[in-house]
């Protein structure tokens, strides 16, 4: 069983953190003095240490220097924090470079990588994996016991940037014999008879060709597979010699080649970095839907709280423009990632780095090496009102709603070749269909196609799932069977597993459960709209339009007459539950007002019963209620007669609620 924070002695709370890069201070002893009393101050009470350290612990092959990591250990210890300790893997040194060359890794080319930067090591290099063990062994025989540690932070976020070395590619080979077994049975599942590409030997793939779809899929999945063997294989010593002490990696993009569905399987408990691009609009109520939809997806991989493993308590430096946090909202964004299911709120970094490529990333301590900021009181405040929500550590919210998330199906439609290639938009278009939702003050959660359980949610949404496994397709039929609600549209199960496209229709293998099937799919080109009508309202189609038969379906809504009366928007009824089917992309204001119907329809009710203000987001877990204002102008929120309680103030509060901009408030019912 692992443990959660709240499970671990003397923790019976909320994380408030950082990654403390203790070992770039050194030569400042009176900084590592101060450091202790401003976290203190702070309310910090874990840091994550060790995280891009290999090059001061071992500075030549088995040589290791614990010395200074020892020091930070026991003035941590001594301060009452916790630690994160990380495993050095993400940025290796020099020597290692140097003595090893295949350690680097190599580019379609055939060129190897000049040493620096990050994450650019081979997955598959025998010497890389010895070299991980051996260091990882020895921090786990150090500090495996020490009364400080909490957690293993292996790395830092993997990305799946391919390595195409002589390793990699017998690598690569070995998986495609071990899929496919036979070299027939894979220009079958390929279709390598188009353009003359079928292979005769497994040795003349080589994973480059673009115009085989199915071959660049498999190299991504391999990649992704290769990235997560590697993961296990730093995990063999920490597991092996600290069984007790659980095991993370910190996810962040999410689109970086890597599956996380299936890599999620591995870790003992999610940890995300967060990077919201705040400010950049005018309105900032699409960049924390799409936080929520990302805080959601991390809750949903496991079932159970994540942990905020880093974010920016003021600006970072590496977006095109990197705005400054106005006032309040970093209170708000770090307690909108709690309210989705977070345990921690960490930050990238503890002190702001003089020299490197991050030395104009803010962090809780910057340049001006005090504690009389905006940052730092803000920082302080979020550990004040983190320390006070101690009883919703370790709980989880429940959803009845969930949308379905595809790594592999985005990987597949960003290389297909439609007639039309530009905007297909897929990560977007999931958050369009989520943000319906969360405007609601609806849960909902992000959850895979293929390891997920779908059997637990009343409605499933499944925005462009362009690539449907049989599988899959069998937990929808069965879903819907049981009585579930499910809502498709376009592009949806163009093809299977294999990129190879369905026969008689699509959605394949579904054309019974959504009693339609797609004869053609209209572009519509960036100057146009076409329109249909439901509910006695007109609504504009965007980008793609499916041309549809009726087989049984209900139509709900149709073309105008430009379009021959076509079907828009229908329903199907299937075993005790139904089908939906919108066959276009549609303005975000369809999807709202659809899906609040949807709910009331199916009684799956909000989290509190009020009219909810636009960019005003209510989420609750266990019994606190989190109302956040994302608009930068105060609104006003009637919340009936029912009394609450001010969890932060500890006062009364009923009728109607004030937010300043970007405030919040926390509360829960009084009796």
């Amino acid at each position: 069983m692992i443990p959660s924070t709240e499970d671990i002695e003397g923790f019976p709370r909320l994380l408030h953190g950082a990654d403390y890069n203790y070992e770039q201070w050194l030569d400042f002893p009176q900084i590592l003095d101060d450091d202790l009393a401003l976290m203190r101050e702070a309310e910090i009470n874990v840091l994550s240490v060790g995280i891009f350290s290999w090059s001061m612990i071992e500075r030549e092959e088995g040589i290791f220097h614990f010395d200074w990591l020892d020091g930070c250990f026991e003035q941590l210890y001594k301060n009452k924090q916790k630690i994160i300790l990380a495993t050095p893997s993400g940025s290796k040194p020099a020597w290692l470079s140097e003595k090893y060359p295949e350690v680097s890794q190599m580019t379609v080319n055939g060129t190897r990588q000049p040493h620096g930067g990050r994450q650019n090591h081979c997955r598959t290099s025998p010497e890389y994996r010895k070299a991980c063990t051996r260091i990882n062994t020895a921090l786990a025989k150090r500090y495996g016991t020490h009364p400080a540690l909490i957690l293993w932070h292996v790395s830092n976020e993997y990305n799946g940037m391919p390595c195409y070395c002589p390793w990699c590619l017998t690598a690569f080979r070995a998986w495609l014999e071990k899929r496919y077994v036979t070299i027939d049975a894979l220009n079958a599942a390929w279709y390598t008879t188009f353009w003359s590409h079928r292979f005769s030997s497994w040795e003349q793939i080589y994973p480059a060709d673009s115009s085989i779809h199915a071959l660049m899929l498999d190299w991504q999945r391999f990649t992704s597979d290769q990235t997560i063997d590697f993961f296990l294989a730093e995990c063999e010593p920490l597991r092996r010699i600290t069984p007790d002490i659980p095991v993370t990696t910190n996810f962040h993009g999410p689109d970086v080649g890597l599956d996380y569905h299936k890599f999620a399987q591995y870790v003992d408990v999610i940890s995300w970095d967060s990077y919201p691009e705040w400010h950049k609009t005018p309105d900032d109520e699409d960049a924390a839907v799409k936080a929520g939809f990302l805080y959601d997806m991390q809750r949903s991989f496991l079932g159970k709280p994540f942990l905020l493993m880093e974010s920016s308590p003021g600006a970072v430096n590496w977006q095109g423009v990197s705005k400054k946090k106005r006032k309040g909202m970093h209170i708000l964004s770090s307690l909108q990632a709690v309210a989705h299911g977070s345990d921690s709120v960490q930050y990238f970094q503890w002190r702001q780095s003089r020299g490197g490529t991050e030395k104009f990333h803010d962090a809780v301590v910057t340049h001006f090496n005090t504690n009389d900021t905006r940052i730092f009181h803000e920082v302080a405040k979020t550990g004040s009102i983190l320390k006070r929500l101690a009883s919703i550590t370790g709980t989880n919210k429940e959803s009845q709603a969930a949308v379905v998330y595809d790594f592999q199906s985005n990987w597949v439609l960003d290389n297909a070749q439609l007639p039309r290639n530009v905007g297909k938009n897929y990560q977007k278009e999931c958050i369009s269909h989520y943000s319906a939702f969360w405007k609601a003050g609806i849960s909902c959660d992000v959850i895979g196609a293929e390891h997920s359980d779908f059997s637990k949610y009343r409605i499933l949404v499944l925005p462009m799932l362009y690539m449907l496994r049989e599988e899959t397709a069998e937990k929808i039929r069965r879903f819907t069977d049981n009585g579930g609600v499910v809502v498709s549209g376009f592009l949806a199960a163009l093809v299977n597993e294999n990129d190879l496209c369905y026969q008689g229709g699509t959605p394949g293998g579904l054309t019974d459960v959504f009693g339609i099937s797609v004869e053609e799919t209209e572009t519509i080109a960036d100057y146009e709209s076409l329109i249909f009508s439901m509910n006695g309202q007109k609504q504009k189609a965007f980008h793609y339009a499916d041309h549809i038969r009726v087989l049984g379906a209900q139509v709900l809504g149709s073309f105008d007459e430009s379009e021959n009366g076509l079907p828009a928007v229908t329903v199907c009824k299937y075993g005790k539950g139904a089908a939906y089917y919108i066959c276009t992309r549609t303005e975000q204001e369809f999807k709202d007002q659809f899906f609040r119907d949807l709910c009331a329809q199916y009684s799956v009710n909000p989290s509190v019963p009020w009219n909810i203000p636009k960019g005003v987001s209510v989420q609750k877990r266990n019994e606190v209620v989190f109302i956040m204002n994302f608009n930068n102008n105060e609104v006003d929120i009637p919340i009936g007669k029912n009394e609450y309680i001010n969890l932060p103030e500890n006062a009364s509060v009923c009728r109607t609620i004030t937010l300043p901009p970007y405030g919040l408030i926390i509360v829960k019912l009084a009796r």
